[in-house]
């Protein structure tokens, strides 16, 4: 990579209030993005999902702890994985301290289809205290398109069927456990589903990114190729 050209103090400046034009205009489109994410229509959970928590079994509505608001990070443990994806456990690490949302009456849970000792286990490892679920046995990752078995539903991933899919390029995809992000809100006993995203909408939640993408080297990795924190060389 090319490192920037070196310019007197007067010429960075006249580049750099140029390009602040552009991100005041991004900054006001990302706003009004924001907004008419807030007025999606949403849709009631009629279906009673059982999970596994470290307390014992939990239902939907348990997971939002008593508040209205609840983020589920599909997070990729599948019940044959020996640990946790290591893109997901990036995210993981960049999820700033609780006690801000639940001020805000949100919540923010982990959901994965491995058994919860091993889902426990992990966590403990990484030294989260984000509350994780197993939804393994129930629907919850096949309803909401982060694992993919034809045998159970149809295939399904960032909102393609298996022939869009295969047809875009990446067959992958239509099989096995992904990453995504849902969110619900609950209205007395109701709860309701009302975004989810998937692929490079998850690149917003991901604050190792946001600082790099500050710096004149950038990424410079993909996220699949970030390690585990407590893996790389001190």
């Amino acid at each position: 990579m090319n490192l920037p050209r070196i310019v007197s103090r007067e010429e960075w400046l006249t580049a750099r209030k140029e390009l602040l034009k552009e991100e005041k205009e991004v900054t006001l489109r990302r706003d009004a993005l924001a907004a008419r994410r807030r007025e999606l229509p949403m849709v009631k959970v009629d279906k009673d999902y059982v999970f596994e928590g470290a307390d014992g079994k939990a239902r939907l509505p348990d997971l939002f702890e008593g508040r209205r608001q609840l983020v589920v990070y599909h997070f990729m443990f599948g019940p044959d994985d020996t640990e946790g994806h290591n893109s997901c456990a990036l995210l993981v690490d960049n999820i700033a301290h609780e006690e801000h949302l639940h001020a805000l009456d949100t919540t923010v849970a982990l959901v994965s289809r491995a058994p919860i000792g091993r889902l426990t286990a992990f966590r403990e490892r990484m030294g989260w205290t984000i509350p994780w679920y197993s939804s393994l046995g129930s629907d919850f990752n096949f309803d909401y398109h982060v694992a993919n078995d034809e045998s159970v539903a149809p295939v399904e991933y960032n909102y393609k069927d298996k022939a869009t899919l295969l047809a875009k390029g990446t067959p992958w995809y239509a099989e096995g456990e992904w990453q995504g992000l849902s969110v619900f809100l609950r209205d007395g006993d109701d709860v309701h589903h009302t975004y989810s995203t998937y692929e490079r909408g998850l690149d917003q939640l991901v604050t190792t990114y946001t600082y790099l993408d500050l710096t004149p080297l950038g990424r410079q990795a993909h996220i699949t190729k970030f390690s585990l924190h407590d893996e790389y060389a001190s």
